[in-house]
């Protein structure tokens, strides 16, 4: 039988946007710089673009393409809601157009050892899970994490409390390397120090293995108690995780723990907090105490917007723990669903370059004003004391040009008379 490549189908799938050439136009009475370095690893070259995020993705492609790092967007969750800064109701069809034509877009200006992370509900991120399988190859996908959002269910539950969004997250290619974390304290307080062993804190590991004497002969033998004078002997069906040899180095390293009076039936494994890999493994579900939730989103909003706060943002520990796992200081991070302006702000104050999209007026109303105080430094909320942020560098704002083609008097096809000799060489 032969194999059939699976698609998600839709109306309209095979509609596609024709796009025509845009260029970007710098407003510089709305770009913001620093006056002077705050250090020596300032940024100046950042963008939040005005406009529809189709047109603009392929106006940075030929700027951008293979360039950006890390994309991280926080699209419209379609649930039918309706929202005062957006439209949150599109119908299905075409929330699936406008996303798959997006991505497309998105991918090309990923670089090779970039990544893509996605924030959505249950009403559309199983579709798009199918949808980026397609894009991105499904060999890319990473994972599904389940970012803890709230304390508790909303009150209006009914059926069942969720508590949660998902992230889903892509690589463009096996060249992807994440970084690890840094160790929560909750991790490093399991670290104790009960016999004073020189070389620091330790925690105990397990010494046994999941094999049986049948399955692994060499790795039952009998081990030495110096505290009680015991030879012990694993059980038959969990035989020790290591050889004699091995043990053996253990044992003359002083590695092996038998409880404080020697009252431990079989021995631990000192791992030392100083030999460890010093940090932690991302996992698939990110609690709030690591990564936030709304209501620390809904404070940072209040704190910078007052009675104007987005109804909306993503806290800005959520945007640092991705920042932190899928970059490194002076990459690139895009967002073409700036919304509040949250990415640009956590990238710019993680050293971060960045490029945000946003079309309705709230990049006037909230990107910008808050953009601002990110760079003179009055920004102290969010991530702020977390990074010593003090400000310092700048970003450019534009604007999406007119259409190139333009209707004279008569109805005839013409090049838009705002556009001048410089501008259309570059469209």
């Amino acid at each position: 039988m032969s194999k059939q490549k699976l698609e998600l189908t839709w109306v309209g799938k095979d509609v596609r946007p024709r796009l025509e050439p845009r260029i970007l136009l710098e407003q510089s009475e709305h770009s913001y710089l620093a006056p002077h370095r705050v250090t020596e690893n300032d940024l100046f070259d950042n963008k939040l673009i005005f406009g529809d995020n189709l047109l603009a993705l392929k106006a940075l492609e030929q700027e951008l393409a293979g360039k950006v790092k890390c994309i991280f967007i926080d699209p419209p969750y379609n649930t039918g809601s309706a929202f005062e800064h957006y439209d949150d109701g599109l119908e299905h069809s075409l929330w699936l157009s406008m996303m798959r034509d997006r991505l497309e877009l998105l991918r090309t200006l990923l670089r090779e050892d970039g990544s893509i992370w996605i924030t959505l509900d249950d009403n559309e991120v199983h579709y798009l899970k199918v949808l980026m399988d397609e894009v991105f190859g499904r060999q890319h996908f990473l994972c599904d994490i389940a970012w803890e959002k709230r304390y508790a269910p909303p009150p209006d539950t009914k059926d069942f409390g969720y508590i949660h969004d998902h992230i889903l997250c892509y690589r463009k290619s096996p060249d992807f390397r994440r970084n690890l974390l840094p160790p929560s304290e909750e991790q490093i307080a399991r670290y104790k120090n009960p016999d004073n062993d020189p070389r620091g804190p330790w925690k105990a590991a397990d010494y046994t293995s999941r094999y049986s004497a049948d399955q692994r002969p060499n790795l039952y033998y009998p081990v030495f108690n110096p505290v009680t004078g015991e030879e012990i002997w694993p059980k038959k069906t969990r035989v020790w995780a290591m050889s004699r040899d091995v043990h053996e180095k253990n044992v003359r390293e002083n590695r092996i723990w038998w409880g404080v009076k020697g009252e431990n039936s079989v021995p631990a494994l000192k791992n030392f907090l100083s030999e460890v890999q010093q940090g932690m493994m991302p996992p698939s579900l990110w609690k709030y105490s690591l990564a936030g939730h709304t209501q620390d989103a809904r404070k940072e909003s209040l704190g910078l917007f007052g009675d104007k706060a987005f109804d909306t943002p993503k806290p800005e520990q959520l945007i640092y723990t991705i920042l932190h796992i899928a970059t490194n200081p002076g990459d690139i991070v895009l967002d073409s669903f700036a919304g509040s302006g949250t990415t640009g702000a956590v990238a710019h104050k993680m050293g971060r370059r960045w490029v945000m999209v946003e079309l309705q007026q709230t990049a006037y109303t909230h990107i910008l004003p808050r953009l601002r105080k990110v760079v003179d430094g009055t920004d102290q909320g969010g991530i702020s004391g977390a990074v010593g942020w003090k400000g310092g560098g700048g970003f450019r704002f534009y604007k999406l040009a007119g259409s190139l083609m333009a209707r004279d008097r008569w109805g005839n096809s013409v090049i838009n008379p705002v556009y001048n000799a410089a501008m259309l060489a570059e469209a």
